[in-house]
């Protein structure tokens, strides 16, 4: 219904000037922070949701501002502008601090469409079980993971079974909702080898909240909400040693940007499948939420788990 010139320079002046302070007493925010109060937001049926409405639309949508990787996460920026390279660096991280060998078994919680499980595989030969409900992901990573040693499956995280040496979850916990925080930790502890080690990459809030950004949460991602370090930790206590915390939250505004970037260059094409109205919807998304992570208002954290009791890991921290 409006256009700004700087959409993201206006946004992130809203979040230093305390207006998100302010809206809290809209009916709208405290509509959504009671029902995300009283009720479990993210069931395993009501979990499907965000799938059905986000990552299952037309996965070339997804890849016309991805870039080379199929990664819908941060990148991580060191001594490089490019969003690919940048890419390939957040790859090369994560494996590093999960010490991979050719002989680990390897749990990707989440999947996307598989990049970091076809990474994970064929740079250093593990054997990776790749989880997802959303359909049209899974529909292209068992193409794109063919002859590889990752196996793509159908699974809630609650249903998980068998034993691994490593589990990464990656741009998932934001899906999992506050309240199954410890249900889900406490199933990544059955599963994990006694000397096994969790990295989780998430998008973290400052404050515990119960939902995130109603915008986002209608149009977006539907039942979001991003995860403080105070509702991790609880969620960990006796179960996991916080190994590491790595917080690389400035890196998500120069993603967003490039996000941005591709998307507004490869519109002309997309244009021909979809309206105005999701050209508009994915750029406010991106710009506001540059905006959020550039007033350090939103984090990206990963942390580094080990079971309780278990020898400090040889791996890479940050």
């Amino acid at each position: 219904m409006w256009d700004c010139a700087d959409l993201e320079e206006l946004v992130y002046r809203f979040i230093r000037g305390g207006v998100e302070r302010v809206v809290q007493l809209l009916p709208n925010v405290v509509g959504l922070n009671l029902v995300a109060n009283v009720l479990n937001r993210q069931t395993k049926t009501k979990s499907l949701r965000v799938a059905r409405e986000h990552y299952d639309l037309d996965n070339d949508l997804f890849f016309s501002f991805l870039g080379k990787y199929h990664n819908y996460s941060c990148a991580y920026y060191r001594d490089t502008e490019d969003l690919d390279v940048a890419q390939l660096q957040k790859m090369n991280l994560i494996c590093d601090k999960l010490g991979l060998t050719a002989t680990d078994r390897v749990l990707d919680v989440g999947g996307g469409w598989a990049e970091i499980a076809r990474h994970m595989a064929t740079r250093h030969g593990c054997k990776v079980t790749s989880i997802n409900i959303s359909e049209e992901q899974m529909r292209f990573s068992r193409e794109y993971c063919r002859g590889t040693s990752v196996d793509i499956v159908r699974r809630d995280y609650r249903d998980l079974d068998g034993e691994y040496d490593k589990i990464a979850v990656i741009a998932m916990l934001s899906h999992v909702g506050y309240k199954n925080y410890r249900r889900m930790f406490e199933t990544l502890h059955r599963h994990l080898v006694p000397n096994g080690i969790v990295l989780v990459e998430t998008v973290g809030a400052n404050v515990s909240l119960a939902h995130c950004n109603p915008w986002l949460d209608r149009y977006i991602f539907p039942g979001a909400q991003f995860p403080s370090i105070k509702q991790m930790a609880e969620a960990v206590e006796g179960l996991f040693v916080i190994e590491d915390i790595h917080n690389f939250g400035p890196s998500y505004t120069k993603t967003l940007r490039a996000w941005n970037a591709n998307f507004q260059r490869n519109w002309p094409t997309m244009a021909k499948r979809y309206d105005e109205r999701t050209r508009r919807m994915f750029e406010f998304f991106f710009l506001t939420v540059a905006a959020f992570f550039r007033a350090r208002d939103h984090q990206n954290w990963h942390l580094v788990l080990s079971r309780q009791g278990a020898p400090m890991p040889a791996c890479r921290v940050s």
